[in-house]
């Protein structure tokens, strides 16, 4: 069993290197960690496994629409992108219930645009387009829950 100094330790290294998860094993024992961010997780690997080296993929919240015909390749034919949460949480169209969605289809967007909102863990995420274009589709309804990496809208790039 891990000592209290030893997990002030680990916590205390979280804390000083921004990190959201840490997952240690050894032959006796097993430690995971995971503590609330207001940012975007972002993966830190300290020793990846030796069949993973070198096969990094970009983090970008826009990526090809995939087709469905030719698993895991994008499609030359059809020149949408998607736009995809950057975070798990609640999908929100508009800053209020009141108010007008950020976007809907037809609109215009650059890459600052604001397009949705996302609520994690009690915090407020604006959710920027991060490319140009004009919004074909958008994929959520308000209130409901997104995954990472799950796409938001559909969008054909300017």
């Amino acid at each position: 069993m891990i000592d209290q100094d030893q997990l002030k330790e680990l916590i205390k290294l979280m804390v000083d290197n921004e990190l959201t998860e840490l997952d240690l094993q050894d032959e006796s024992q097993c430690v995971s960690l995971k503590r609330q961010g207001s940012a975007v997780p972002q993966p830190v690997y300290v020793q990846p496994p030796p069949a993973v080296m070198g096969a990094e993929s970009g983090s970008g919240a826009i990526t090809p629409q995939l087709d469905t015909t030719s698993v895991g390749m994008p499609s030359t034919e059809d020149p949408q992108a998607a736009i995809e949460s950057p975070m798990v949480g609640t999908f929100y169209a508009a800053a209020t219930p009141e108010a007008q969605p950020f976007v809907k289809p037809g609109d215009q967007v650059d890459p600052d645009t604001v397009v949705c909102i996302i609520e994690a863990m009690k915090v407020f995420n604006e959710i920027k387009a991060e490319v140009s274009g004009t919004i074909d589709k958008v994929l959520i309804d308000n209130g409901q829950a997104v995954e990472f990496g799950q796409p938001l809208f559909t969008i054909q790039p300017a």
